[in-house]
């Protein structure tokens, strides 16, 4: 079909059926090594009425590793053909807020921050500042970023939720730990053809910005708030120097939570039925805690632990991020069972 000259100039049809093609191609390509397989496990048990007892004996062999060759394709078949997430290929607005602990928290938020976009960086995506709340002492109250990149959702929905953080922070005199939250939302990113906006049911006012910034900050009226009326939801954006710029910025944030509003909402119509959700990343539940004085990690939905919280704390998360797509697929899988 992608061949077909009629295409030429359809960029919309080419890209939905390039898009299609992808999702498919690993798992064509799965089952013509485990068919091949097969073939040559055949192949082999037919060797096993030979009179030569040296060919019999690597037939043998050759049977018993062709056999774990084939579990494990079947294994990774299992896994391919699982309902794909609808949002695993988008981008992601990542939204991070200090919790309980104060200006620790918010220290916490930015260090958090810049592990993400340590990551995202390491897989070649984009990361950009959407909006920021900054304290004196160069924490976050509140940063919300866009990751684009391919895989951007896939491999970060499961950070949403809170954080923990056990350390001495800087402003204690006395030594003591002390146990801080950051709450972290992500959101796959929605376009205008999935969340329509009524520009009448939005309010958009400009102020003027406020905070660290650069020579324009409180001279003009560049911060824009809008506030979508029919769900309550309020979005303020004013690191951009251009009015123009934070009000898309803004709109970008609103269609990304008016997203992940309705899919909560189907979520849970899905979940009243079948009793169950797999991954649902509620944001309430206390996914991760981080001990800086023992430099560890520890993922409480996976019992992960690890001795290498400096690494992960520069972007090294790949070993979470994978502990993480491996157990949720395990509960799925067994849910379909």
């Amino acid at each position: 079909m992608m061949s077909d000259p009629q295409l030429l100039g359809q960029q919309r049809e080419y890209s939905k059926l390039a898009k299609e093609r992808a999702e498919i191609e690993e798992i064509v390509r799965c089952f013509r090594e485990w068919r091949k397989v097969e073939q040559e496990i055949h192949d082999n048990r037919q060797l096993l009425e030979e009179r030569d007892e040296a060919i019999r004996e690597l037939a043998k062999e050759e049977i018993a590793i062709l056999r774990e060759r084939k579990e494990a394709l079947e294994n990774q078949l299992k896994i391919l053909i699982l309902p794909k997430d609808p949002n695993d290929a988008k981008n992601v607005i990542v939204e991070i807020r200090a919790g309980t602990g104060g200006e620790e928290a918010a220290l916490f938020a930015a260090e958090l921050f810049r592990m993400y976009s340590r990551y995202a960086e390491s897989r070649g995506w984009r990361v950009e500042m959407m909006s920021s709340n900054p304290t004196g002492l160069g924490g976050y109250k509140e940063i919300i970023l866009s990751i684009e990149g391919q895989g951007a959702y896939s491999r970060l929905k499961y950070e949403g939720g809170v954080h923990r953080v056990q350390r001495v922070p800087v402003t204690e005199g006395s030594g003591r730990i002390h146990t801080s939250a950051v709450t972290v939302a992500v959101l796959a990113e929605a376009d205008e053809v999935e969340i329509a906006i009524d520009p009448k049911e939005i309010r958009v006012d400009v102020f003027r910005s406020s905070g660290p910034g650069g020579q324009s900050v409180n001279t003009t009226d560049s911060a824009v708030r809008i506030t979508h009326i029919p769900t309550g939801i309020v979005i303020s954006c004013q690191d951009e120097k251009s009015q123009h710029k934070n009000r898309a910025k803004g709109m970008k944030i609103l269609r990304a939570r008016l997203l992940e509003k309705k899919q909560e909402e189907q979520r849970s119509e899905i979940a009243a039925t079948r009793k169950l959700m797999v991954g649902s990343g509620d944001r309430s539940e206390r996914i991760r805690t981080y001990n800086f004085p023992q430099g560890r990690l520890t993922d409480h939905r996976i019992n992960l632990t690890l001795y290498q919280l400096d690494r992960v704390m520069e972007g090294e998360i790949d070993e979470i991020v994978d502990g993480l797509i491996t157990h949720y697929q395990a509960e799925v899988l067994k849910a379909t069972a």
